[in-house]
C-alpha cells in the first residue's frame, strides 16, 4: 500500500523504513516541526524518575542534560527506545497511554521519595501530571518544546493525494490530525479522502479527524506504533 507518514522527521524514517520492510511504499510528509526552547530549565535536583510522554521528550532532554542516572518511565515502547537510544539504562515502557504510564510510576515509586520530572511540549495529550498529583506525587513538569503545526502540505503531497497515488494515511496524535484536517480545508482536498483510509493510533486521534469524508477510519487495537502496523496489515489484508 501506498502510505503517508505525517510523523516528525525524527520519528518519521525509521517508521519509513519498517515499512518497507513489510511492502509498503511510504511518503514523509512531516505535519509538526519539534523546536526546543532554548531558555527552558531543566533542574533535576529531588528528582527521583524521570516520566516521558513521547519520543521527542526524551531526545530534547537527552540534549539538556548530561546526567543519564534516573530511573525513566515511558508512555510507550518508541518513547523507551528513544529514551535507551540517548544513554538512559533504567528505562521501563507503560505500553502506551499516559493513563498507564500513572498506574506504572504508582506502582513502583513512594510518593514521599522526591518529584517526578516530565519534560512535556506545550500541547500535551492527556493529563498526567493531573493523575499523578492524584496519586499523591510531586510533579516537576518543564515545556522543552514545541511542536509547530506545518503552515502548508508540500507540493508532492498534495499531487499524490490528488492523484490518487496514497491508500492510507498514518495518524498518531491529535495535533496531527486537527492539521490534517485543516491543511486539507485549505487545499480545498478535502474530497480526496473518500478513496483514503486513514489508521490511527487511538480513539482521541480519530476523533479528530473525523470532519473528512475518509473511506474508512481504522483505531490501533492498543496505543502503540507495533498494534498500529498490525492494524494497517490487516487492512492490507483485507483490501487485496
Amino acid at each position: 500500500m501506498r502510505v503517508l507518514v505525517t510523523r516528525p522527521k525524527a520519528d518519521a524514517a525509521p517508521l519509513a523504513a519498517e515499512l518497507a520492510a513489510r511492502g509498503h511504499t511510504a511518503m514523509i510528509e512531516p505535519l509538526l516541526t519539534i523546536v526546543a526552547k532554548p531558555d527552558a530549565v531543566v533542574d533535576l535536583s529531588d528528582v527521583q524518575a524521570l516520566a516521558l510522554t513521547s519520543a521527542n521528550g526524551a531526545r530534547v532532554l537527552a540534549e539538556r542534560t548530561t546526567r543519564r542516572d534516573l530511573p525513566v518511565f515511558a508512555v510507550g515502547d518508541a518513547t523507551a527506545a528513544a529514551a535507551r537510544t540517548a544513554g538512559f539504562t533504567a528505562v521501563e515502557s507503560a505500553g502506551g497511554d499516559v493513563v498507564g504510564l500513572a498506574d506504572l510510576i504508582a506502582a513502583r515509586l513512594d510518593p514521599g521519595a522526591g518529584a517526578i520530572f516530565h519534560p512535556a511540549a506545550r500541547h500535551l495529550a492527556g493529563d498526567l501530571q493531573g493523575s499523578l498529583e492524584a496519586k499523591g506525587f510531586a510533579v516537576r513538569r518543564v515545556v522543552l518544546y514545541e511542536s509547530e503545526p506545518s503552515p502548508a502540505l508540500s507540493e508532492a503531497a498534495e499531487a499524490a493525494l490528488r492523484d490518487g497515488r496514497i491508500d492510507v494515511v498514518l495518524f498518531f496524535s491529535p495535533r496531527t490530525g486537527k492539521t490534517f484536517v485543516r491543511l486539507l480545508t485549505e487545499s480545498r482536498l478535502a474530497a480526496v479522502c473518500n478513496r483514503v483510509y486513514a489508521v490511527c493510533l487511538s480513539d482521541a486521534v480519530a476523533e479528530n479527524i473525523k470532519r473528512l469524508p475518509w473511506r474508512a477510519i481504522y483505531v490501533a487495537a492498543q496505543p502503540t506504533q507495533a498494534a498500529l502496523l498490525d492494524g494497517l496489515a490487516a487492512l492490507d489484508e483485507l483490501t487485496e
